[in-house]
């Protein structure tokens, strides 16, 4: 089967494409040399060749806070009309069979809570979560329109190699001696093995649906803490009290973005903040790879 992947020269793309390329034909579209066809979809409708039985779509923009109306903008064209444009350009070279979006957990704008389902309510209110859910519910009127299943995937903190966001941070400033646990690393947060997105498509083809997928895990902060120095060679960091972080994240807040900690970062580390998978295991028959036995940072 034919297989378009978008976004394939991300963090996604570079744990994922060659398992996809043992079961399928894959071609890719994006902003690099490498990919099959070079095209901005945030600017451009593009021209396919040929049609695709499945395509994914993870092309997009995140893991950064916008701070102009540019920016901020930014998220829209690419997580939205980058969409817009490439179900444009597969009507005329032929609707796939399956479609599976990759969107995230943002989209239900929760700081805080356990166990979130699917139906809690999409709250997201930042750029990048209005701009998944926009690129949903597009994507939910164009399928249903088409005849094409529709699987929107929305992943929580994705784990593999070299990973990015609040993960990569953290390996980088426990590599640097420069990271603090805070009040014992008691917060738990739901990830997701990288490789697990490849390994659902086969679930998702005949399917379809709207999936939280995270393992099922939810390690704690020490516990991912003790991962990563355990193979960095590291000794566990030292936690701190809650109190003297906030003091620090009150200079933060003072100081700028830039600093280690802020009230918006520590609220992130010490908040646990879950979703359930009992869907996705439930309907798709998927067992998810345990974070803790499969992470490997490097």
């Amino acid at each position: 089967m034919k297989l378009l992947f978008t976004g394939a020269s991300g963090f996604l793309g570079r744990n994922i494409k060659g398992i996809l390329e043992q079961s399928y034909q894959v071609e890719t579209i994006g902003l690099t040399k490498g990919d099959n066809l070079f095209i901005d979809l945030s600017r451009e409708i593009p021209s396919f060749n040929e049609s695709f039985d499945i395509v994914l779509h993870a092309a997009g923009k995140a893991h950064v806070i916008p701070k102009t109306k540019e920016e901020k903008q930014a998220f829209f064209d690419i997580n939205f009309q980058g969409t817009k444009n490439l179900c444009a350009a597969l009507e005329k070279s032929g609707v796939p069979k399956a479609f599976i979006f990759i969107s995230t957990v943002a989209v239900y704008g929760c700081e805080s809570g356990e166990l979130i389902t699917e139906e809690h309510q999409l709250n997201g209110t930042t750029p990048y979560a209005k701009s998944k859910i926009m690129a949903e519910e597009y994507l939910q009127d164009w399928c249903s329109k088409n005849q094409v299943t529709l699987s929107i995937l929305r992943p929580s903190l994705i784990a593999g190699t070299n990973p990015p966001g609040n993960l990569g941070a953290m390996i980088q400033g426990i590599q640097n001696g420069k990271y603090l646990s805070i009040a014992g690393g008691k917060a738990r947060k739901s990830i997701l093995m990288v490789e697990d997105i490849a390994y659902l498509i086969p679930l998702l083809v005949e399917k379809g649906g709207i999936y939280n997928v995270c393992d099922d895990e939810h390690p704690t902060f020490r516990t991912l803490e003790a991962v990563i120095c355990g193979q960095l060679g590291k000794t566990l960091p030292i936690s701190i009290p809650n109190w003297l972080a906030k003091c620090f994240a009150l200079v933060g807040d003072c100081l700028g973005e830039k600093t280690p900690i802020n009230t918006l970062k520590l609220r992130k580390i010490t908040e646990s903040l879950t979703f359930s998978n009992e869907k996705a295991k439930r309907e798709l028959n998927w067992k998810p790879l345990s974070v803790i036995e499969n992470f490997k940072i490097r």
